[in-house]
Formats: structure tokens, C-alpha cells, sequence
């Protein structure tokens, strides 16, 4: 089954930095350039992060680029024991992208990035990742190592 996708990507990182230092890095949209190997750029809409904030990305893969526009859609700020949740959904493809944190015993963070599909993803979506971006198996073997490799970005800022 080449040309289906999963319903549930994720991984997870253990940060040696409170929740609310990695709650200010992950909620910082235009930042997302720095740790995602896939944006290229984001613009917020009144450049404000909040719950219903809309913003403009402009991925990559290779030498190619495409556009997407996205909606956060859960702003729960981190507080005392309570995790933090942070999540948009992607306008073209229906995926909604999150980050939940996690306080420590030790004062740190547990930091877990999710995509999930409990819409599905558009058929035009699937058909430009299978005729474009080098099919659904490549792309999310791509998905997989970007959301570790935005993990392990975030861990080097928050903890630097």
C-alpha cells in the first residue's frame, strides 16, 4: 500500500528547559524556518500566535516549493503540572500539526510533535505527493526525519 498515507506520525524529545521557555519556541510560527527542515517561510496574519490565528508557509523539498496556509486551532499555554498544547491545521491537505508539553520531574520538558489525518488528507494532496514530492512511502519517510530533526533543533535552542 505505497500510495496511502498514516493517520499518526510522532515523536518525542526529552528537553533540559522548563515549559515555558519551549512553549515560546514552539508557538513562534515565523521561527518555524529555523527547526523545520520542510518551511522555508511563515507569516502570521497580524502577526499575533493565538488561538484562531491564521498564517501563510512556504515549504520546500529539494529545489521544489509550495505553499500552504494554516490555522491554529489549540493555544493551551503550559501551567504548573498541566501540559501545554499546541496545534494548526494545514488548509490544503486537512493534517493538523502539533506540540504537547510535558513538564519533567526535573524541571525540563517532555516535547511531542504529532501529525495527524482524523479528516483524511484531500485527494489532490495525495495525488501531488504521488506525482510530485516522490510518493507517500518517501514523503513520509521525509515527515518522519523532519519532525525528529525539528525536535532535536528545538532541544539545541531551548537548552543553548
Amino acid at each position: 500500500m505505497a500510495d496511502t498515507y498514516e493517520k499518526l506520525l510522532e515523536d518525542s524529545i526529552e528537553i533540559a528547559a522548563p515549559t515555558d521557555k519551549v512553549w515560546s519556541l514552539v508557538t513562534d510560527i515565523p521561527a518555524m524556518a529555523k527547526w523545520s527542515p520542510q518551511v522555508v517561510k511563515s507569516t502570521v496574519k497580524g502577526g499575533i500566535v493565538k488561538q484562531g490565528a491564521t498564517f501563510s508557509n512556504l515549504n520546500k523539498q529539494g529545489i521544489k516549493r509550495w505553499p500552504t496556509g494554516g490555522k491554529v486551532i489549540r493555544f493551551q499555554p503550559p501551567a504548573g503540572a498541566t501540559p501545554g498544547d499546541f496545534a494548526f491545521r494545514i488548509r490544503e491537505n486537512r493534517t493538523i500539526w502539533s506540540f504537547q508539553l510535558e513538564p519533567t520531574e526535573d524541571g525540563g520538558t517532555r516535547l511531542t510533535e504529532r501529525r495527524e489525518t482524523p479528516d483524511g488528507v484531500s485527494g489532490l494532496s495525495l495525488l501531488l505527493t504521488k506525482v510530485v514530492l516522490g510518493g507517500q512511502q518517501g514523503f513520509t519517510d521525509e515527515l518522519r526525519r523532519g519532525i525528529r530533526q525539528t525536535l532535536e533543533r528545538i532541544k539545541a535552542e531551548a537548552e543553548g
